[in-house]
């Protein structure tokens, strides 16, 4: 019998170590790569912001994060300020410089991903989103004892923003209809699509997130199975229309994801975007230029509360923790046309209109042309 020798630990050939940025998520990667370009490999700036996106479990958090993180660094080189030696002062200056300053915004035919500053000046909650990024940065920074100076952000005062209000453009329900009948006449997808943003209450990023394995049966109900906001995963109900509408456009096709392009690849958000705003102008909307997928959303929540569906079983289809934040998409619950105003408006027309009968009588009496006072005679 041959016996069998073990080879030794010293007769293998050395491999090569492993980089752990290979498991980052793309959005960690990528802004990594932008900080590298712009203040060097060996910076170690690059690589501690890479992994605190990296951290985060969602996807639309790391990007979102990533690209407000983006702002904050150019802003530090313009002035000839390292991001990690930043003191409170040039935060604040920092907060004061969003006020007027342009957003980033998509650049037209450019590469995926690629922003130019030249949108309108950051809204109130934009300004307040800015911030908590980048002091989660510093947070971050410092729980990893990457910095000990501690978070030039934490006492940078924050715009005041009212919960209860959505700088949403919403759409009426015979808006909604004619934008879901301009989508069936595009296309199978655009009608599937169109569907699931509003009927299901969907966030754009968890939906073309999904693969056409997320679809299943539950306890007599389809459903589709979406990782939603904070990295949860959930099964929605979906209803007949949205599931015949779903199959119609899969055609037989059992895996890949959800909702693709004509090449086969994952359906991306800027896509969504110029899709929405096509049928917009195809259905006559006054949206063209500004309507966007959460609109959908927005206005399946307004329109579910407004036709008597519970407030609790709308927050949970539409994954909200607050009850508060739920009402705050109830675009009916401030409806224009409900403002008392219109009513005090009427009754003050209405007596304004008296008042101007009764001045023509006495004119009249008076013998006084039209519109002109009688004055008596001394």
């Amino acid at each position: 019998m041959t016996e069998l020798a073990l080879r030794t630990a010293g007769a293998l050939a050395p491999a090569a170590p492993l980089d752990p940025r290979d498991d980052w998520p793309d959005e960690a990667r990528r802004l990594r790569e932008d900080l590298a370009a712009e203040w060097g490999e060996d910076d170690p700036l690059p690589d501690l912001a890479g992994a605190w996106i990296a951290h985060y479990r969602s996807s639309n958090t790391r990007r979102t994060y990533a690209r407000h993180f983006r702002v904050w660094s150019r802003y530090c080189a313009e002035r000839g300020q390292h991001p990690l030696a930043a003191l409170p002062a040039l935060a604040d200056a920092f907060a004061r410089h969003l006020e007027t300053a342009p957003t980033l915004v998509r650049v037209r035919n450019g590469r995926y991903g690629e922003m130019a500053p030249t949108g309108k000046p950051y809204s109130d909650a934009a300004r307040a989103n800015v911030l908590s990024a980048c002091s989660s940065f510093y947070s971050y920074a410092v729980r990893t004892k990457a910095l000990s100076t501690g978070d030039p952000f934490a006492d940078v005062l924050r715009p005041a923003i009212d919960p209860d209000h959505s700088a949403t453009e919403g759409l009426t329900p015979e808006e909604n209809l004619r934008l879901v009948e301009a989508a069936r006449a595009r296309s199978k997808r655009a009608y599937a699509l169109v569907l699931c943003l509003y009927v299901l209450f969907l966030r754009v990023d968890s939906l073309l997130a999904a693969d056409v394995t997320d679809l299943g049966y539950d306890r007599g109900h389809h459903v589709l199975r979406l990782r939603v906001k904070g990295g949860r995963v959930k099964r929605k109900a979906v209803p007949p229309i949205v599931w015949h509408a779903l199959q119609d456009y899969l055609g037989g096709r059992t895996d890949g994801p959800l909702f693709v392009t004509r090449t086969g690849a994952r359906l991306r958000e800027p896509e969504v975007w110029k899709l929405l705003r096509r049928l917009a102008r195809r259905a006559g909307l006054p949206q063209v230029d500004s309507i966007h997928p959460h609109v959908l959303r927005g206005d399946g929540i307004t329109d579910a509360l407004e036709a008597g569906d519970k407030l609790e079983d709308v927050q949970d289809a539409a994954d909200h923790r607050d009850p508060r934040t739920t009402q705050r998409y109830n675009r009916r619950r401030n409806r224009l046309e409900r403002h008392p105003g219109h009513g005090l408006a009427a009754r003050l027309a209405d007596r304004l209109a008296a008042d101007d009968g009764d001045l023509v009588d006495a004119e009249a009496d008076s013998g006084a042309l039209p519109g002109q006072l009688a004055v008596p005679m001394p």
